[in-house]
């Protein structure tokens, strides 16, 4: 079967929204410690996020991309699967949007987990999804937020130590300007692990529609995949610069109020988590990874009593509920979508 190129480039081009209101959603998780910390203005720190999240593309390999493509079990040369991806990432933006309305940061990533999982069993059955990948990225739903919060943890107390006999004033100055530094560290991860996650999509749709076969690999010196990644970074790097406001607020206030050297190693840990599962081509979630690290930090910085554990709590809530939400929507939104073009 000849798949029209106007569906391929439908399909695609909501991809990169999809990339877009990514970037846009996932924008605090690069900048709320470092504007709640007053290190940077918001207008400044999203210009730091996008440009580092752009830079990851010559620094990380695509492993992630990999793992994304290979979720739904791909069939070359049959249009339903294109009509699964183009389901699935629908359903992920009306996530992404409903819960930025209602500042909650939660992940982008397993809301397109879960709707191409969605999609996928609506179309084929359960026999349709490669059951390793999503039980590997499922487990790093409560894995990425510990780990965050062990490295947090551990940085934050070896930095209590190592500066005890310094200053406040002396800190607060030498970690402001670090902050630039855990802040750039964090985007480069963030940049790297969520735009791949996009590319991995663009690359399943090229697959599915007899474009590519499919042991094709992303490289950059491949001028037959180099736009795939130049534009997937482009459109993380622009909704990243638009910002997410919103959940700023949430992530950078209401967690627990964060000092630079809170704000530095909060986004050192995460970056260190980041750079490590990018590496394994393993698709985390940023937003559980920072928010993991914020709290690792608050335990050390604050009594427990200090910690908003209401407003963590229903950020959980959030994180629990949205692979089988978006799964839901987008099996739904399928199932409608068969009838109508069935009749």
């Amino acid at each position: 079967m000849v798949i029209p190129f106007e569906l391929i480039a439908l399909t695609i081009s909501i991809a990169l929204a999809f990339d877009l209101v990514n970037g846009f959603h996932d924008a605090a998780n690069s900048i709320a410690t470092v504007v709640s910390t007053r290190v940077l203005s918001p207008f400044y720190a999203v210009i730091w996020a996008a440009f580092f999240n752009l830079l990851a593309m010559f620094v990380f390999a695509p492993h992630v991309a990999d793992t994304i493509s290979k979720i739904v079990k791909i069939e070359s040369l049959d249009i339903n699967y294109i009509y699964v991806i183009l389901i699935a990432l629908i359903s992920a933006i009306i996530w992404d949007l409903f819960t930025w309305q209602l500042g909650l940061p939660t992940s982008s990533s397993h809301a397109l987990i879960g709707a191409l999982a969605g999609a996928g069993i609506a179309f084929g059955g359960w026999d349709a999804l490669y059951w390793e990948k999503i039980i590997e990225i499922g487990s790093f739903i409560f894995l990425a937020p510990l780990i965050g919060f062990f490295f947090a943890f551990i940085f934050m107390a070896l930095v209590y130590f190592l500066c005890r006999n310094f200053y406040p004033s002396t800190i607060i100055n030498f970690f402001g300007k670090g902050q630039l530094i855990s802040a750039a560290l964090y985007s480069l991860g963030h940049g790297a692990n969520d735009a791949q996650k996009t590319m991995g999509i663009i690359m399943a749709v090229l697959i599915a529609s007899g474009h590519f076969k499919a042991d094709k690999e992303l490289s950059l010196s491949n001028m037959e995949t180099l736009w795939v990644i130049l534009t997937c970074h482009a459109a993380m790097a622009i909704g990243t610069a638009l910002g997410g406001w919103r959940i700023v607020k949430t992530m950078g206030m209401k967690i627990v109020k964060l000092k630079p050297v809170g704000g530095f190693c909060a986004e050192t840990a995460s970056a260190v988590t980041l750079f490590i599962a990018t590496h394994f081509g393993i698709p985390v979630s940023t937003t559980h990874t920072i928010i993991g690290a914020i709290v690792g930090v608050g335990t050390v910085t604050h009594p427990l009593s200090k910690i908003k554990w209401k407003v963590a709590a229903n950020i959980v809530w959030a994180w629990i509920l949205t692979i089988p939400s978006t799964a839901l929507l987008a099996w739904f939104l399928f199932e409608i979508f068969s009838y109508f073009k069935n009749l």
